[in-house]
């Protein structure tokens, strides 16, 4: 072919070019693309100029000048913040025109057709309507002058026509595809077809015109289809414009058009697959067309697809031999695609049961395809979700119909678990320790996913599941003739492991087979050990119900515990057990703190893996006889008390911090679980059944006599380290998990606790001695023998509190937080705290109209909540009816300049429970309020009219009962007042 017969051949496609560019655009709300050669943003983004004159286009050409040719960095930023603003200005209508002229160089004509878009697709608003012809006449022409020309300059002039599309479309422009189509197909002739889109720009609609838009979109079909087909059907279509059309075809689909309408396009995708170049559009049409929500109507089109899908595994094939794992990707994308979109709408063809049948199996061979992921393939993983969705579609069925698909299903499903436990495997130990860290941790994440596909799968094959994993891992380990390797051996049980974290498998026959397996288990690699420590840990509740078998496994577990590297598994296994068997555990009781103190003593484990290590032995030592609880107690922490002596004798610095908090967090723990009182026995978790136990023994509990023997030493701690914030914290915690964990058992040292903490928060005030405090109130405010220390405590730190407000409460948002979700409990536990005549209501009341304002959302949702509180005892507590009469007003336009704009929007719904609340409450004071607080004019904000200031105060009057009507008011004023009621950012929050 001769150059001039090839670029006669090219221009045959031009007249589509500038068409497609536009469909590409408009159909689609986000499509992408922007040269970042010859974007004058793609790096820097600097706040706009407050004010520039702009006088002519020449000063736009200096500018761009500078900005292209000046080596000065300085100069090019300046020039950069001046032509952002340029384009954003009402002169821009004037000079974009005349930049565009033939005689300028590309680059001042692309900034005259980016300054063009961006008034269209910013600044619609400004364009009146009777203009709308003229623009849209003088794009044609612009458009059609450039068909031939700088093709970046083409290619924003395209996306400002798509944007005027959008902007007119249905209402002004109803037929805007179909006329483009006529425009474009009538110009063009001298158009250099090898000019390409170079890339493609986003696009937002507004959300209020989205629906509209696509509406419209969506009927332009019929023009749009026919000259795709014409386009992708050619035989001397050159790649890059099938791989555009490909791109559109994309788009379309996703206006929901008809799956029927789109057939045959689709077809031709299948076709273009074969085509390295066509190949990811190719994939990327297909999967949209097939995923959209109404296409399973057109089950007729489906089955067609099934053997066009069936069709691609001899490339799925060569793909997986040759390693091409991005064709492997694909083609398992499609599949799955299909599967996971129709699963349903198949399965109910009875007649075509073999083909979707062998769809599931191609399914399956992507799922078990060769390697490990993700090193070796990344396709596996995409196709768990539909093992779920199939699985949901057959058990969703009558139980005739699901009988039926169940025989044919369920040897599939059998056959999934061994391909997943095959995939689940580890590489060889040389190759594992090739993989970076990151591929460890896909892998990781992998197994968790694979884990949880079998969890799901156990609900459709049940306890047979469970006898299959058994007789494969009693196979292995009872076969002396054929060695096994330690990943075999690993992953069954990662698969029993799996299952029992979750599933109830107390009445399983084969867990006490499996229990008898794990010591003939050759631990030699760590992998392992892991997975058997885990699956222990996941059988702790079925030991607790068959303690006989304890004996077998606890040894395994002990052992493990002074390996490092078991650290996460073996402490975790240890805590479970001594948390669901610790009625069973008093034979082995001594034996384990002896192990744990060893591995304490030499610090085996990290500060998290230590901390689970002491709640596993508060868990270990509830279950024994208080003497014996003394004992152990003494023996566990005597070293840390001698320890904690010895530091708070040394000069604090960085060093000895950290082992205090250490001792004192071990501390912590152990006091967290050790309860020997409670009658419903849950972990700190919640996750353990409730047990019932005998009422408590006499006489003081244990960690009450442990606490009172270490008291004096912590508060020789405390004076050395009471400016530290976190040594102060960590002691709080030892009480407050005390408090949590002992309720009213606690009680002894009530009097003693609360004159330590007044004095402490005297000295220096810290938010976790205000958030003790709110404990100590929850619990023993209502207490008549407790009122009077709970009441002085809440006095004092109420007074210190006050006095940090008073000399500027910024610098501690963390107080003032801790502080109004304490005078918040206090409302709610014992608002009798408010008859005080020493607590100064009026300044309280004020500290909380004052924390409204502040910038850190969690202190205005705990301030609003204070409030929230407050406002119903107005009728039962008189100093709070009192400053609530005279100082309201202040707490209401306080809520009103958070609502304006002042506070974040995600804290609207706090705010609207203040008015609901003040509306049930204080209605005829509020009414008042609201009115004399909206008068003055810019107020909460200069974008609301005194109108609909007026309908938001009626509204919010109206509604004393629909605390959710009350919040969609609020949402809806706070829009008006930041100026963002209809706008897409507003739609998306």
């Amino acid at each position: 072919m001769t150059g001039r017969e090839h670029h006669l051949r090219l221009s045959a496609f031009s007249r589509y070019r500038c068409y497609i560019y536009i469909l590409l655009y408009s159909c689609n709300d986000i499509i992408i693309l922007c040269d970042p050669s010859w974007s004058l943003y793609s790096i820097i983004h600097p706040p706009l100029l407050d004010s520039l004159n702009f006088c002519n286009e020449g000063m736009e050409r200096n500018a761009l000048h500078q900005l292209y040719y000046d080596p000065n960095i300085e100069n090019k930023n300046l020039a950069q913040k001046w032509l952002m603003q340029a384009q954003v200005s009402p002169q821009a209508w004037q000079f974009c025109w005349a930049l565009l002229s033939p005689d300028k160089v590309p680059e001042i004509q692309y900034f005259g057709a980016s300054a063009l878009h961006t008034k269209i697709s910013r600044y619609w608003s400004d364009i009146p309507t009777d203009q709308y012809e003229s623009l849209k006449t003088q794009l044609f022409s612009q458009i059609a002058c450039f068909s031939s020309g700088s093709k970046m300059v083409l290619t924003r002039l395209c996306v400002a026509l798509a944007s005027l599309a959008l902007n007119t479309m249905p209402e002004a422009w109803p037929g805007a595809v179909a006329e483009m189509v006529r425009v474009f197909q009538e110009e063009g002739g001298g158009v250099d077809g090898r000019a390409r889109c170079l890339a493609l720009l986003e696009l937002r609609l507004p959300q209020y015109r989205k629906g509209q838009v696509r509406g419209a979109l969506g009927r332009e079909w019929g023009s749009v289809c026919p000259l795709l087909q014409q386009l992708l059907r050619r035989a001397d279509s050159p790649g890059a414009v099938k791989a555009r059309v490909l791109r559109c075809l994309s788009s379309w689909v996703l206006l929901d058009v008809p799956l029927n309408e789109s057939e045959g396009l689709v077809h031709d995708c299948f076709s273009a697959l074969p085509d390295p170049e066509l190949f990811d559009t190719a994939v990327e049409a297909i999967v949209n067309a097939i995923s959209q929500p109404d296409s399973q109507r057109y089950v007729n089109t489906l089955l067609k697809l099934v053997p066009q899908v069936l069709a691609l595994q001899e490339q799925l094939r060569e793909a997986v031999q040759n390693g091409d794992m991005e064709t492997c990707h694909g083609i398992c994308r499609i599949a799955v695609t299909l599967g996971e979109n129709h699963s349903r709408t198949l399965l109910e063809q009875v007649d075509h049961w073999q083909s979707f049948l062998a769809l599931v199996n191609m399914i399956m061979f992507c799922t078990g395809i060769p390697g490990h992921y993700p090193v070796n393939e990344t396709t596996s993983s995409l196709t768990l979700t539909f093992w779920y969705t199939l699985q949901d579609e057959i058990m969703s069925f009558e139980s005739d119909k699901q009988a039926v698909y169940l025989q044919v299903y369920r040897p599939v499903y059998f056959q999934l678990v061994d391909v997943l436990l095959h995939k689940a495997q580890f590489p060889s130990d040389q190759e594992y320790a090739s993989w970076s860290s990151d591929e460890k941790e896909q892998f990781r994440i992998y197994r968790v996913d694979i884990s949880d596909t079998l969890m799901y799968v156990y609900e459709m094959l049940g306890a047979e599941l469970l006898s299959n994993l058994y007789d494969k891992l009693g196979r292995l380990l009872t076969n002396a003739e054929q060695p096994t390797s330690w990943q075999h051996t690993e992953a069954l049980l990662y698969g029993f492991q799996s299952i029992a974290e979750t599933i109830d498998v107390n009445y399983s026959d084969v867990i006490p087979g499996l229990i008898g397996l794990i010591p003939r288990i050759n631990i030699n690699n760590v992998q392992l050990a892991d997975t058997v420590m885990f699956t222990i840990g996941a059988l702790a509740e079925w030991l607790a119900d068959h303690p006989v078998m304890l004996s077998s496994v606890l040894p395994l577990v002990l052992q493990a515990l002074g390996n490092p590297d078991l650290s996460v598994s073996s402490v975790s296994t240890l805590k479970k057990i001594c948390r669901e068997c610790k009625y069973d555990l008093p034979p082995y009781a001594t034996n384990i703190v002896a192990v744990s103190q060893e591995v304490l003593i030499k610090q085996i484990h990290k500060t998290s893996q230590c901390m689970w290590l002491m709640q596993a032995l508060g868990f270990l030592l509830s279950a024994l006889p208080v003497e014996d609880i003394l004992r152990n107690l003494h023996s566990l922490i005597t070293p840390y008390i001698q320890q904690l002596e010895k530091l708070a004798d040394e000069t604090p610095n960085p060093s000895n911090k950290l082992a205090i908090i250490h001792i004192l967090g071990l501390l912590s723990n152990l006091f967290t679980t050790l309860d020997i009182s409670k009658q419903d026995d849950e972990s700190a978790d919640g996750s353990a059944p409730p047990v019932k136990t005998a009422p408590p023994p006499p006489g003081p509990n244990p960690v009450v006599v442990v606490l009172q023997q270490v008291f004096a030493l912590i508060q020789t701690v405390l004076s050395k380290w009471l400016n530290d914030s976190q040594v102060v914290e960590a002691v709080c915690a030892i009480f407050e998990k005390s408090v949590k964990t002992l309720l009213h058992e606690f009680a002894p040292m009530v009097s003693q606790l609360s004159e330590m903490l007044g004095q402490m928060y005297s000295t220096i005030p810290q938010a976790s001695a205000l958030d003790l405090t709110r404990q100590m109130v929850h619990i023993f405010a209502s207490e008549t023998d407790h009122f009077p220390p709970i009441k002085a405590l809440f006095e004092l730190v109420t007074s210190v509190t006050l006095s940090i407000f008073q000399q500027g409460p910024r610098d501690h948002p963390d107080i003032v937080d801790s502080f109004m979700q304490l005078q918040a409990q206090a409302l709610k536990r014992k608002p009798d705290l408010f008859l005080s005549e020493s607590l100064d209501v009026k300044a309280v009341f004020h500290c909380g109209v004052l924390s409204l304002k502040f910038p850190e959302a969690p202190t205005v949702k705990s301030t609003c909540l204070f409030f929230t509180e407050l406002l119903p005892h107005c009728s039962d507590v008189p100093p709070l009816a009192r400053v609530v009469q005279e100082e309201g007003k202040l707490l209401v336009q306080a809520v009103l300049e958070g609502i304006g704009g002042g506070a974040s929007r995600s804290l609207m719904d706090q705010f609207a429970e203040v008015l609901f609340s003040l509306n049930k409450h204080c209605f005829s004071l509020l009414a008042v309020w609201l009115k004399e607080a909206l008068q003055p004019p810019g107020f909460p904000s200069s974008r609301v009219t005194a109108e609909q200031k007026d309908n938001f105060s009626q509204q919010i009057l109206r509604e004393r009962v629909n605390k959710r009507r009350v919040k969609d008011i609020v949402k809806e004023f706070t829009l008006l007042c930041r100026g963002l009621h209809g706008t897409e950012y507003a739609a998306e929050y």
